[in-house]
């Protein structure tokens, strides 16, 4: 992984935590168009590092689910 993936990914995830914290998903949107204004590369990779996050959370919560409904 590229510094700028890293760099990207971690970003993704704090602003998705701050977005779950303050219940506000505009924030993701806003840091978005900031990154925008400076690097679009960046802006890309912290966009991509972010549906990955939010998809691997709507997984793993489908998946948490479904074992949960199994009977042993």
């Amino acid at each position: 992984m590229s510094i700028m993936e890293e760099v990207a990914d971690q970003l993704a995830q704090d602003v998705i935590a701050a977005a779950e914290e303050i219940g506000n998903d505009n924030l993701i949107e806003d840091v978005s168009k900031s990154l925008a204004a400076t690097s679009t590369t960046t802006q890309e990779a912290f966009l991509t590092a972010v549906r990955y996050r939010q998809a691997e959370k709507r997984a793993r919560r489908l998946l948490k689910t479904k074992v949960a409904s199994e009977s042993w």
